[in-house]
């Protein structure tokens, strides 16, 4: 994890807190009963989170599921309960972002157990990727996320879109 001592503004909103970054990828292993074990590398960088629990949930844009933790899902929903519920497009929204939604505990052996229906809907068998996405951590079935991240070209092109006109 790195620690920034300056404000950030996350998810459109300005707080003073200390930013999570997490790095790294790992494959790893669930078990039959859908228990992943940590990384202890990815675990050290989460120390200071493990005891305010997780909340893992299904991506919008990707068949994978996303492990935020507790501070960071506090800041997301604190952003999502300024919408306005009479609107049907937020309502609609609301439901299905939060479709699936668990709070997760790391258990004294470092594992976490994911829900059947979460594993269905990510496709997670035996073999997956666990993957840092700066303050949440992805958990893909491993050959989603080795087809997602072969388009090289297409990154190229992605970088270019998102990074290359920052004026900032």
């Amino acid at each position: 994890m790195v620690k920034c001592g300056k404000n950030f503004n996350i998810f459109g909103i300005e707080t003073e807190s200390i930013m999570n970054n997490l790095i790294g990828t790992y494959e790893c292993k669930v078990d039959t009963k859908g228990r992943l074990m940590l990384p202890s590398s990815l675990k050290k960088q989460m120390l200071p989170t493990l005891e305010e629990g997780f909340v893992l949930k299904r991506s919008v844009f990707q068949p994978c599921l996303e492990l935020y933790p507790m501070s960071q899902w506090n800041l997301l929903m604190d952003k999502m309960n300024g919408l306005n519920r009479f609107s049907k497009k937020n309502n609609d929204f609301i439901r299905k972002f939060s479709a699936g939604v668990r709070v997760i505990d790391v258990d004294t052996n470092g594992r976490l157990l994911i829900p059947k229906d979460l594993i269905g809907f990510a496709g997670i068998e035996k073999e997956i990727v666990v993957s840092s996405a700066i303050n949440i951590v992805e958990i893909w079935n491993k050959d989603k996320y080795e087809s997602v991240i072969s388009d090289s070209e297409g990154f190229a092109e992605l970088a270019e879109d998102v990074m290359g006109n920052d004026n900032d």
